[in-house]
C-alpha cells in the first residue's frame, strides 16, 4: 500500500497569478503522469511570497481566487489527485457594535484575510485551511495583512487501501506543538507543511531540526514543501525535504533549483515510511554563493532588466559583485566600467583588466580626472584657503555614479553597487557615490566575509563560467577607496577582524555595548563603531535594496528611527 507524492518546488513570481497557476497545471500533469496521487504546493504559491500590502487589494485576493479555479478546472480530469495550492483566501466578518474607550462606536466592516490552503480534487474545493500561527519578525508582516486560522485540515489522498490521512499545517504552524497535535488527533497519519521561509546561512539546518522536534512530538512521518527563488531583497532555497517518524532524513530535494520532488509514502501494519532522493548536506559558502546567484537573476529577470553594469575598480569587493553577476547572467549581460582618478593605482587597473579578461565580459575604461578637475575648478572660491578631506573624496564617487547611472539610463542595464555591510553599518560609503544604483548584491556581507567567498570562489566554478576569476593581488592586497594618495581602509576603521565582530554582536545579535565590552573589546573601539552604526542610519535609508543572506540584515530586519538618542 503507497501514495506518491509530488512537491512542486517552484520558482513562483509575485503578482502573477496566472502564470504561477499554469506552473502548477504543469506540474500536476507531469507527476500524475508519473503515477502521483498528492501534489503539494508551497506557501502562497498561487500568488507568490511576500506580496506584501498588495494583500490589501480586494482585486488581488479576486485574482488569486480566479486562479485557484483555474487550476481546478484544468486540474478535473486528473482522477484520484489531490492538490494543495497555497493562496490567500478571504474570512468571514460583519460590522458590529464595540466599545472604545468606554464609548459604544458601530465597527466598520472589514474584509477579513487568510493566509491559507485550498485542497483541491477532481474539479472541486474539498477542503482549506488558514494558517494558524502568523510571524511577525524579522523580515515577516503577516499580522498586516492575515487573520490567524482556528481550524484544523486533515483530508484523504489516494484512494482504497492506498490511501493516507493528510494532516495540512502551513510554515509557522510546525514550529508550535498545537496545529501538529490537533491534527494528529483528527487522525491524521502524516503531517505535510508548505512553507515560504526565507533563506539565510544555516536556516536549512534550523528548520529541518525543529521539524524534527514536531515529528518526535506528534510520532508522525512528515513531508516539508519549500519554496524557491529570489522576491527583491529575500531569497528562498529550496531544499524541501521528508522526514521518518523517528526524526531521520527520509529524502532532501536540491537547493536553490526547481524541482518536482517525489517522495513515496509506504503505509505498513505497523507505521508509515518514506521513501525519496536525499540530496547532500552542503557546505555554507555553497549555500551562500547560489542565494546571491539567484537573488540577482531573479530580481533582473523578474523585473525585465537586460542586463548588469557595475563599476570595477581593482577591489575586492567590486571583483565579488562582477563573479556573481556573471554565474547569475552570463558574460554577455553584464558590463564592467573603469573609472581612473587620480588616485588610482596602476595594480588596479592591471587587475581590473585582468578579471574582466578571465570572466570575458565588456570591458571599458572612462577616466574620471577631467570632471574632477572641473568640479574642483567650479568651488575653487567657494574653498579657498581650506584643504582637501572627504568633500574632494566623496566628489570623486558621486561622479563615478553619475556616469554609471547615466550608462544605465542609455542602455537599460540595471547598475549593481558594490558596497558591503560592514561599510553600510558605519558609513564608509557615499550617498549619490558608490550607494548610487539599483541593486546591492553585497549588502548583507561583512567585510571579512566577501574575503571567504571570494577565496571559496576561485577553489570553486559552480556555473562553469571560469575558474579562479578573482585575480590573487585583489585577494592579498590591503583594501583601499583609492580616493586620496595612500589611502586604506583602515585609516578610517578598525581592522575588519575586530570590526564585523563588533557588528556581529552588536547589529546581528542585539548585545549592548556594555556586553561587547565586557567580552573583551576594546571600549574606545566599541563606542566609535556603535556612534558610526547609528549616526549613519540616514545613509542606510536611501541605500538600494539588497540581498538578505544573515538572520539581520540592513532591511526589513533593522528598523531603527534615524533620530535617536538612545546609546547602549
Amino acid at each position: 500500500m503507497s501514495l506518491k507524492i509530488c512537491i512542486a518546488q517552484l520558482n513562483y513570481c509575485v503578482g502573477d497569478m496566472r502564470g504561477n497557476a499554469q506552473k502548477i497545471i504543469d506540474a500536476a500533469r507531469s507527476a500524475y503522469a508519473d503515477g502521483c496521487r498528492l501534489l503539494v504546493t508551497p506557501e502562497l504559491a498561487i500568488c507568490g511570497y511576500a506580496a506584501e500590502d498588495l494583500f490589501l487589494r480586494s482585486s488581488f485576493i479576486q485574482a488569486c481566487d480566479d486562479a485557484v479555479n483555474l487550476v481546478a478546472r484544468e486540474l478535473a480530469d486528473l482522477k484520484g489527485l489531490t492538490a494543495v495550492v497555497g493562496t490567500p483566501t478571504r474570512g468571514n466578518s460583519s460590522p458590529g457594535d464595540e466599545a472604545v474607550h468606554g464609548v459604544r462606536t458601530k465597527s466598520i466592516s472589514v474584509q477579513q484575510r487568510h493566509n491559507a490552503a485550498r485542497v483541491l480534487r477532481e474539479g472541486q474545493v474539498i477542503d482549506t485551511y488558514a494558517k494558524r500561527e502568523l510571524p511577525n519578525y524579522q523580515v515577516f508582516d503577516e499580522r498586516r495583512y492575515f487573520t490567524p486560522g482556528q481550524g484544523i485540515c486533515v483530508f484523504q489522498a489516494g484512494e482504497g487501501a492506498d490511501a493516507v490521512s493528510i494532516g495540512l499545517l502551513i510554515c509557522e504552524d510546525a514550529w508550535f506543538e498545537e496545529p501538529g497535535r490537533l491534527a494528529k488527533e483528527a487522525g491524521a497519519e502524516l503531517l505535510v507543511v508548505i512553507n515560504a521561509s526565507p533563506f539565510h546561512v544555516g536556516k536549512h539546518g534550523e528548520r529541518e531540526q525543529m521539524m524534527r522536534m514536531r515529528v518526535l512530538a506528534t510520532g508522525l512521518p512528515l513531508v516539508y514543501a519549500h519554496l524557491v527563488g529570489g522576491q527583491d531583497e529575500i531569497v528562498f532555497e529550496g531544499c524541501s525535504f521528508a522526514l521518518q517518524a523517528d526524526g531521520s532524513v527520509a529524502g532532501r530535494a536540491e537547493s536553490f533549483k526547481e524541482n518536482l520532488f517525489l517522495a513515496q509514502i509506504n503505509k505498513g501494519r505497523a507505521a508509515i515510511e518514506i521513501a525519496a532522493k536525499t540530496e547532500p548536506e552542503r557546505a555554507p559558502e555553497a549555500d551562500l554563493w547560489d542565494a546571491l546567484v539567484l537573488g540577482v537573476r531573479d530580481y533582473l529577470g523578474k523585473n525585465g532588466f537586460p542586463g548588469a553594469i557595475l563599476g570595477l575598480s581593482g577591489g575586492i569587493d567590486s571583483a565579488l559583485v562582477l563573479a556573481i553577476a556573471v554565474d547569475a547572467l552570463g558574460a554577455d549581460n553584464v558590463r564592467a566600467v573603469m573609472m581612473p582618478s587620480p588616485y588610482t593605482a596602476d595594480i588596479s587597473w592591471l587587475d581590473a583588466r585582468d578579471m574582466a579578461e578571465r570572466l570575458k565580459v565588456r570591458y571599458d575604461e572612462i577616466s574620471i580626472v577631467p570632471q574632477f578637475n572641473a568640479f574642483k575648478a567650479s568651488l575653487s572660491r567657494e574653498f579657498a584657503g581650506l584643504p582637501e578631506d572627504t568633500t574632494e573624496e566623496n566628489i570623486q564617487a558621486r561622479i563615478r555614479g553619475v556616469l554609471l547611472m547615466a550608462l544605465s539610463n542609455k542602455f537599460g542595464s540595471i547598475v549593481l553597487t558594490t558596497g558591503n555591510k560592514s561599510e553600510m553599518a558605519t558609513g564608509y560609503c557615499t550617498l549619490y557615490g558608490d550607494m548610487a544604483g539599483g541593486f546591492a548584491v553585497i549588502k548583507d556581507l561583512l567585510k571579512t566575509t566577501v574575503f571567504e567567498l571570494v577565496r571559496w570562489r576561485n577553489l570553486n566554478d559552480p556555473y562553469g563560467t571560469g575558474s579562479q576569476p578573482i585575480p590573487e593581488r585583489i585577494i592579498t592586497r590591503p583594501p583601499s577607496a583609492e580616493l586620496r594618495a595612500d589611502q586604506t581602509d583602515q585609516d578610517s576603521l578598525p581592522p575588519y577582524e575586530v570590526l564585523d565582530a563588533i557588528l556581529e554582536r552588536y547589529m546581528e545579535n542585539d548585545q549592548s555595548i556594555a556586553t561587547i565590552v565586557a567580552a573583551g573589546f576594546d571600549a574606545a573601539v566599541v563606542e566609535r563603531v556603535t556612534r558610526l552604526i547609528k549616526i549613519n542610519e540616514y545613509k542606510r535609508r536611501q541605500s538600494p535594496v539588497g540581498i538578505r543572506v544573515t538572520h539581520r540584515s540592513f532591511g526589513k530586519d533593522w528598523r531603527y528611527p534615524i533620530t535617536s538618542r538612545f546609546r547602549a
